[in-house]
Order: structure tokens, then C-alpha cells, then sequence
């Protein structure tokens, strides 16, 4: 695949994510795939495996009472990786999480085989799951 469906594949990716289409995220990741979630916090480390990085996506959402989004900003496409740029909203417990973030995506094959999180205030983030 290219640089323009690698960004497509990314861009479902994003848009599954933000309406909580399990089916379709786990279409997208192979089955081997790694996440490395940014940070200290709760929720911050490797995810092995695909099950693995929809059960954090599942926490995600578990903790914000559903309302964590990620809004795209832009996808940047290359053959070897894929950025995508966002900003990332969530409340709960009346704490707010808004922060600027980019997630670089390595695809093969048509799908998702590894995830790196960046965010422009980790510890911003690691309290807000806390």
C-alpha cells in the first residue's frame, strides 16, 4: 500500500475510534500488533496484541464515561509510517483532558501492526486517567 491509502486506512481508523466500532478497529489491526501508550500513568505501557490495544481503547472510553474523542487535525501518509495528528477531549470526575497529540502508525498489508502515542503534556495526560 501507499502513502494515500495508508493515510485512508488511518483516517477509518479515527473515525471507527471516535464511534466506538470495535468490528471495524479490529479489522484494521493485525492480530501481532503493538501499542505503546505514552506516559507513567494507569494506563500508559506496551499493549501486545490486538485484543490487548482494543481493551485499552475500551478503558479510554470506560473512564471518560464515553466521552473521550479524538479529533483529527491531519494524517500525514508515507510508505513506513503514518502520523496522525489530534486533539485529544475527555472529562470526567470533573477533570478535562484537552491536549494536542500525534500517534505515528506503522501499517503492513492493509493494516495496523504498531502504534506510538505522543502527547504535548504527558503528565497533563497520566493525571487525567489517574
Amino acid at each position: 500500500m501507499g502513502a494515500t491509502e495508508n493515510a485512508e486506512l488511518v483516517r477509518r481508523g479515527y473515525e471507527a475510534f471516535n464511534a466506538g466500532d470495535l468490528a471495524t478497529l479490529s479489522e484494521l489491526f493485525a492480530e501481532d500488533a503493538v501499542w505503546y501508550a505514552a506516559g507513567n500513568g494507569v494506563l500508559s505501557g506496551t499493549k501486545q496484541g490486538r485484543d490487548a490495544i482494543l481493551a485499552y481503547f475500551g478503558e479510554l472510553g470506560a473512564r471518560s464515561q464515553g466521552s473521550f474523542q479524538a479529533t483529527v487535525l491531519d494524517i500525514v501518509g508515507g510508505e513506513n509510517h503514518t502520523v496522525g495528528l489530534q486533539q485529544s477531549r475527555a472529562e470526567s470526575d470533573g477533570k478535562t483532558l484537552d491536549v494536542a497529540t500525534a500517534i505515528s502508525f506503522v501499517l503492513r498489508d492493509g493494516k495496523v501492526v504498531e502504534g506510538r502515542e505522543f502527547f504535548e503534556d504527558t503528565a497533563k495526560a497520566d493525571e487525567f486517567w489517574t
